[in-house]
């Protein structure tokens, strides 16, 4: 048997090929599907069954995509409420592969549907495909079906851990949540698998044996989610469109780009903060193009809104486009009209106005704040990074809350937008930028950098 480990490093996501022989099976895929094709192929075989571990709640299952290039077999939990046809599997089904088998067991907590698949050669039970129960260093979340359920799947998710600790300590564990997922509880760390023996030494949500000291460790400290987590569920449960190979998003003269954004479409620019600063189309959105780029796209704007993007106006801008494209199609955002051709450049060059924002260095608002001259901060990290600490006399207001928030600045009063790294500062001062509020912009660093440098001076 042969294990390809696909991560998707921007959502925070594993899926897995498994391959015996000639064929193959995948857990939990996302939509951008050549990659298992392709995994499979390289090992002679092709894709027989695909395995859904929960209903998503971050990205549009690939399920359906698998099996209109494949043939392949859905199998999932027999409680999702597929609207499309599938094998439904509850507690102790198997799933036959190969010499080997896939048993479901029911481990509700992070959905109510939830299941592992417990991996058997024979009598030997060899790994457990734990989706969003059991994590490397942590337990998926139960909180994102709303607070009226979050008790009751808390609870459950104690009770899946329970019946996980008693599997052998050799088993290793394949969980598809991880580092940089906003499902996670815990501390995941870079590390994606794990074996039963290394959690039960170091995850303390497993080992846990007290339900109410459970249920305060999982429902403290968590973090915001995207706002888009909201549609995931009703498109995975529906069965999201089949796209097959969906084309590249169509280039788009300038004239274009403008009727489009009048009848409601949003720019989104993937240039990096300080160039977007530089020079940008007015009104647009600025999410660099980092792993985490659908994630904030799916945060900032109402889901499905139309957008067109703007890329790098350099060689790269290809390779630009068509990365935030699939990232886009993993959250089912399927509304990309196209993109800007030439970007910025071709803007100017139609006669059409730009703006612009100055650039802070981080050793100019450290003097400043020393001198008591900085004005008004804007923090835009989560509230546990606040919390663990933040420049004296800033404010707080979460970048995913802003879009809520715009009406609440004064447009006389100068914001100085900051976070850890830059990141999120960019796509905020884009959004005030946007709204007519001045902004500086504090780009390639941040708050724990200027926390360091204000003790070190003092």
């Amino acid at each position: 048997m042969e294990l390809d480990v696909l991560v998707t490093e921007g959502l925070g996501d594993t899926s897995y090929v498994l391959t015996w022989g000639d064929e193959a099976a995948v857990v939990d895929p996302q939509r951008d599907v050549e990659r298992f094709v392709d995994a499979a192929r390289a090992h002679g075989a092709t894709i027989r069954r695909v395995v859904e571990t929960h209903v998503h709640n971050d990205y549009v299952s690939g399920a359906l995509e698998l099996r209109a290039a494949t043939g392949a077999e859905i199998w999932g939990p027999a409680e999702a409420g597929y609207a499309f046809g599938y094998r439904p599997v509850e507690d102790g089904t198997e799933i036959p592969f190969g010499d080997a088998t896939l048993r479901g067991l029911a481990t509700p907590g992070h959905t109510p549907e939830h299941l592992a698949y417990l991996l058997r050669d024979g009598s030997e039970r060899v790994a457990l495909f734990s989706g969003g129960s059991l994590m490397v260093g942590g337990t998926g979340r139960t909180d994102l079906l709303g607070p009226e359920r979050t008790d009751e799947l808390t609870r459950l998710q104690f009770r899946s851990m329970r019946r996980l600790a008693d599997l052998p300590d050799g088993v290793r564990v394949f969980p598809t949540h991880g580092a940089g997922s906003f499902c996670a509880v815990g501390s995941p760390g870079e590390r994606r698998t794990s074996t039963i023996a290394e959690e039960r030494a170091t995850n303390l949500s497993f080992t846990e044996t007290d339900e109410e000291a459970f249920v305060r460790r999982q429902l403290t400290g968590l973090m915001a989610f995207p706002a888009y987590y909201a549609d995931m569920a009703p498109i995975n449960r529906a069965g999201p469109p089949v796209l097959g190979a969906p084309p590249r998003p169509r280039a788009m003269t300038p004239d274009q780009v403008a009727d489009a954004l009048a009848a409601g479409a949003r720019l989104v620019d993937v240039r990096d903060g300080a160039a977007f600063a530089e020079r940008h189309v007015a009104g647009s959105l600025n999410v660099p193009l980092e792993p985490s780029f659908p994630s904030y796209v799916g945060w900032l704007l109402p889901f499905a809104t139309p957008v067109v993007l703007s890329v790098p106006d350099d060689e790269r801008d290809d390779d630009a486009l068509d990365e935030a494209s699939v990232q886009l199609r993993r959250i089912g955002w399927d509304a990309v009209l196209g993109h800007l051709e030439g970007g910025i450049d071709t803007w100017t060059a139609s006669g059409r106005a730009t703006r612009s924002f100055p650039i802070l260095r981080l050793e100019q608002l450290v003097d400043e704040l020393a001198a008591g001259e900085a004005g008004e901060i804007l923090d835009v990290r989560q509230t546990t990074e606040w919390d663990a600490g933040h420049l004296e006399g800033s404010r707080h207001l979460f970048v995913g809350d802003l879009p809520e928030r715009l009406d609440g600045f004064d447009p006389s009063e100068r914001q100085t937008v900051i976070c850890a790294s830059g990141y999120r500062s960019s796509m905020a001062a884009s959004l005030l930028d946007g709204a007519g509020v001045p902004v500086r912009l504090v780009a390639r660093s941040g708050v724990p950098r200027a926390l360091r440098s204000l003790a070190a001076s003092r």
